[in-house]
């Protein structure tokens, strides 16, 4: 708002260009919303300005507000969830400092891949403080990832994505976060006895495992058997179902032919054993 005043005569002016502050006596910015004021910042040139002035002031800026504010809505009725997926931004996430080492790597190996396969910036700072610059929020999200694949540790009882990296006579290695592998034994492949683990999976098969353990050198014990290979579903429960049914089916039939064993035997004639002094 402008102000030109001339002994008892004055004008109040409604100007956002700017001219005011040159040719006027007066210099008066009112911000807020639909709902009130939110801030005032005045400059003025002559001694002071009347109670009556201000009124008018206040009264125009009103006016003007929430006029300015109309016309905003019908492009756009409130802020936006997120900004636009190609305006520059800085993402920051927290590690943990002791990972802080495995995001650089040797010789910063590790983050040098992670910005180049992303195209971001990448800053870490002592305290674990991890910020990711970028324009393009695919390629935040894919830095994102990295970094989470690099410090995420293992959760027991959790299913994740994984590929076969090499097949053994005992089992499948799967890598399932980041560089991290773990043990697929070759009775948890699938349901069933498993002649060979090439009958089941080849390396490079992409396959859903479940976390059964970690032991005490870190190393990780995972199941195919217990996932729904279609649809990542933990079948654990229908596994324990199935696995009691056959061992009950093996336990009636070991009774059942140890009967058959025991009348059998009652059935023959005993031999006499031999005496000395035969």
């Amino acid at each position: 708002m402008g102000l030109i005043k001339e002994d008892d005569r004055y004008a109040v002016l409604s100007d956002i260009l700017g001219d005011e502050d040159h040719l006027g006596d007066m210099d008066f910015k009112v911000a807020g919303t639909d709902q009130g004021i939110t801030s005032l910042q005045m400059d003025i040139k002559i001694a002071g300005i009347t109670e009556e002035i201000m009124k008018v002031a206040l009264g125009q800026a009103k006016e003007g507000r929430l006029h300015i504010l109309g016309e905003m809505g019908k492009a756009i009725g409130a802020g936006r969830e997120s900004i636009s997926d190609f305006a520059p931004r800085i993402t920051t996430m927290q590690i943990p400092t002791d990972k802080i080492r495995d995001i650089i790597g040797p010789g910063g190996k590790m983050i040098r891949e992670i910005t180049e396969v992303s195209g971001t910036k990448i800053d870490i700072d002592d305290d674990g403080t991890l910020k990711i610059a970028s324009a393009d929020q695919t390629a935040t999200d894919t830095a994102i990832a990295m970094v989470r694949d690099i410090v995420a540790e293992p959760e027991v009882g959790e299913i994740y994505d994984g590929k076969v990296v090499k097949c053994m006579d005992f089992g499948a290695f799967v890598n399932f976060i980041g560089k991290r592998d773990g043990l697929v034994h070759i009775s948890e492949l699938a349901e069933g006895r498993v002649g060979q683990v090439t009958d089941v999976v080849k390396e490079d098969d992409m396959v859903k495992v479940k976390v059964l353990g970690v032991d005490d050198r870190g190393k990780i014990k995972l199941s195919m058997r217990v996932v729904d290979q279609e649809t990542g579903e933990d079948i654990s429960a229908k596994m324990a179902e199935r696995d009691a049914e056959r061992r009950a089916e093996r336990d009636a039939r070991k009774a059942e032919g140890g009967d058959d064993e025991d009348k059998s035997g009652e059935d023959r004639p005993r031999r006499r054993r031999p005496r000395n002094d035969d």
